[in-house]
């Protein structure tokens, strides 16, 4: 008899703890990428993009986001990789957010942006970490001029890193695009080997690589209008909003509010210019 207890009871005893694994599962794979207490996992290219951050985990950025993080009471964590493999892992919510992202709408797939209001398909630039230009390079003594409309006197392609916005930009004024390097270095040194006639390269790296390297500030000059400017983001994983909604909008508040304070202003206006 009590062997055929046990058989009779395993049918009903099996689908019950299947049916907890199961639940136990799912409730694993929907807990938050992080709660208010916990570290948030934030990856940035391994590039320097000064002064904003750098390959070591220092800059601007760094120091913005962790005054808000000091005050909202979580923390912060970074690791540098490829910038198309940091937008990957915040596709596929590995991460809860990428550092320096500007606005694209087909990047609303990869992440969350703080947006407009109003139903506005742009972000907000008030809740960027920062406004950055994009200046035009060329070798000194090169016919390459830049009006504002168009890029005039090319016989090559015109450089810039991989997976930057700004290569589609380039490419909507009809410019022959080489967006086969993958960080500003390479970029910089096919312009110096005349691979390319122009490079459409971020302002405060540019400056300072010139500041480091006279002979390169010697062979290459800026062309005095920007290409472009662009506000850069704290791109949010989508399954990071989703879970932590309220979270997400202090974070995009608190960049706002530190940015507006004029400690911050100051130390961002000596970062650019030097002191006074």
């Amino acid at each position: 008899m009590a062997r055929r207890h046990n058989q009779d009871n395993f049918p009903t005893r099996w689908p019950l703890r299947l049916a907890a694994a199961i639940l136990i599962a799912l409730a694993a794979f929907q807990t938050p990428l992080v709660s208010a207490a916990e570290e948030l996992l934030l990856c940035f290219e391994n590039e320097n993009i000064r002064p904003w951050q750098t390959q070591d985990g220092t800059g601007l950025n760094f120091e913005l986001l962790d005054l808000v993080a000091g005050k909202l009471g979580i923390r912060f964590r970074y690791y540098a990789t490829p910038w198309k493999r940091c937008l990957l892992d915040v596709k596929n919510n590995a991460v809860a957010g990428a550092l320096d992202a500007s606005f694209k709408p087909e990047r609303l797939e990869v992440g969350a942006y703080p947006m407009l209001p109003g139903g506005s398909s742009g972000a907000d630039p008030a809740r960027a970490l920062h406004i950055e230009r994009y200046v035009v390079l060329k070798r000194r003594g090169s016919a390459v001029d830049w009006d504002g409309i168009r890029l005039l006197q090319l016989g090559k392609p015109v450089g810039a890193p991989l997976g930057y916005s700004v290569v589609d930009d380039l490419r909507r004024i009809g410019v022959v695009v080489d967006d086969g390097s993958h960080t500003t270095t390479d970029v910089v040194q096919k312009l110096r080997l005349a691979r390319i006639d122009a490079a459409v390269l971020l302002h405060g790296e540019v400056n300072a690589r010139f500041a480091e390297d006279a002979a390169l500030a010697r062979e290459l000059e800026i062309l005095p209008r920007p290409f472009t400017e662009k506000p850069y983001y704290l791109l949010l994983s989508h399954r990071f909003v989703r879970s932590n909604p309220e979270l997400a909008a202090r974070i995009w508040a608190g960049i706002a509010r530190e940015r507006a304070t004029p400690a911050w202003q100051e130390r961002t206006r000596k970062a650019l210019d030097g002191p006074r």
